[in-house]
């Protein structure tokens, strides 16, 4: 059976996190959970206490589609990337109304996502009225954003 590790572990580990961002060591992001984890050699809650100190202080933030980040340099979720790029050229003309939209295969190949993320980003245009789709067709540019 292995040892207990001592009262506010937790915070030992948010310190030693804390003055890596400051360093500028996570610039693209937090490592997982389990890396973190294996790396002090403490269980995934007291990792999970430790992340949850550094939100509270403002140090990171959790990005929904992204992960953790630190929270000067937070990003917005590719779903939102992929919106106001395919609304930026539906402005520009380069997708004018009536024009067809790529495949989400196409798009998440362009975006580096899955097709779940273009299919969020997809439905969102949908949802304000700036894409129709028609069944077995594709999707459509419908009205200017």
């Amino acid at each position: 059976m292995s040892q207990s590790s001592p009262r506010g572990t937790y915070l030992v580990v948010s310190e030693a996190l804390r003055a890596r961002i400051t360093e500028g060591a996570y610039s693209d992001g937090l490592p997982s959970e389990a890396e973190i984890g294996q790396e002090f050699g403490v269980a995934r809650t007291t990792v999970r206490r430790a992340l949850r100190a550094l939100e509270e202080s403002g140090d990171i933030a959790t990005v929904p589609g992204v992960g953790r980040q630190v929270a000067a340099s937070s990003r917005v979720a590719p779903y939102e990337q992929i919106m106001s790029d395919l609304q930026k050229r539906i402005r520009e003309g380069a997708l004018p109304v009536g024009a067809r939209l790529p495949s989400e295969a196409e798009l998440a190949e362009t975006y580096g996502v899955s097709r779940g993320t273009v299919r969020r980003a997809v439905r969102e245009l949908e949802t304000a009225g700036h894409v129709r789709a028609q069944h077995g067709i594709g999707r459509f540019v419908s009205s200017i954003p």
